[in-house]
């Protein structure tokens, strides 16, 4: 789409999803759906025509079926396996290219797929122009702080076992900078905020189990290319076990799960007001006394 650096290996990723829906731990996307429908329900208008964009499962067409509001609904999926069963308005597609025409859209909603695209920036931007004016973007996308415990224990291990270290788990967007990317790609009345979710474990190898079947193991393009020394993972799990489990010895795994929302301009839509166009004062709207600057309370 864009001369932007292949941070993911797109195959390695399609091949991981194709996996991980033979026997899915879908628990978080479940979740995630619940939260996208209560979201959407609070939104007071209609949605004629919906687009699923890239969501690994299912789970979003479900929600927009039983809002009733979206007369069609188009499911991009990432892989075959995740397609919505017995809905004919549905392909297969990388999120990252979004093939269709301009201002198609009343709603795209994306549920934990858009951190895995190369391009960020570029992908709202094509979102933006698929949506007609006044349609809304609903996302959900594992923020920065997402399995920071996985992080800092392999890390650790690396640098112990091997003399260095290598990524081995891929970077997040971080939450401060969605809002700034939402108005760069066009969208007005850009929002964003965090839900952390922490999953508990008897070992790191139930999170090790869990990642494998979400096909969340690492697609980085930079990745190391040998298979991960023995020595090396069983160190990490030893480092995670002893620096982030609890007093009943179960471990914490750390999802940051983090939303954005916006809509493509429309003249209907709120607009701040100018500087100085106020028709009350604040200390009159407060029915309070102003005070210059210099005076105390009490003076």
């Amino acid at each position: 789409m864009t001369g932007a650096p292949a941070l993911f290996d797109r195959e390695l990723l399609r091949r991981r999803l194709e996996r991980a829906a033979r026997d899915p731990a879908d628990f978080l996307l479940s979740r995630v759906a619940e939260d996208f429908a209560e979201r959407l329900g609070a939104v007071l208008r209609p949605f004629e025509t919906a687009l699923d964009l890239g969501t690994p499962g299912p789970q979003a067409v479900a929600a927009l079926a039983a809002d009733g509001r979206p007369q069609r609904i188009v499911q991009a999926a990432p892989v075959a396996a995740a397609l919505a069963p017995g809905r004919r308005d549905g392909f297969v597609a990388d999120p990252s290219l979004i093939a269709t025409a301009s201002e198609r859209f009343d709603l795209v909603v994306s549920l934990l797929a858009l951190q895995s695209v190369d391009d960020l920036p570029g992908t709202l931007v094509q979102t933006r122009r698929v949506l007609k004016p006044d349609g809304l973007f609903m996302a959900c996308l594992f923020g920065g702080a997402t399995l920071t415990e996985l992080r800092q224990a392999f890390m650790q291990a690396e640098s112990e076992m091997e003399g260095g270290v290598s990524p081995r788990v891929a970077p997040f967007a971080d939450v401060r900078d969605l809002g700034g990317l939402l108005q760069r790609a066009g969208f007005a009345l850009p929002v964003t905020d965090v839900d952390t979710v922490v999953v508990r474990y008897a070992s790191p190898f139930g999170l090790f189990r869990d990642l494998r079947a979400m096909g969340a193991t690492n697609p980085l393009a930079a990745r190391r290319r040998d298979p991960l020394r023995r020595a090396t993972l069983l160190r990490a799990a030893e480092i995670y076990a002893e620096r982030f489990s609890d007093p009943d010895g179960r471990v914490r795994a750390t999802f940051e799960l983090v939303w954005m929302s916006g809509w493509v301009p429309h003249e209907s839509q709120q607009k701040p007001l100018r500087p100085g166009s106020a028709a009350m004062r604040l200390a009159d709207a407060l029915r309070t006394e102003e005070k210059s600057a210099g005076e105390k309370p009490g003076d």
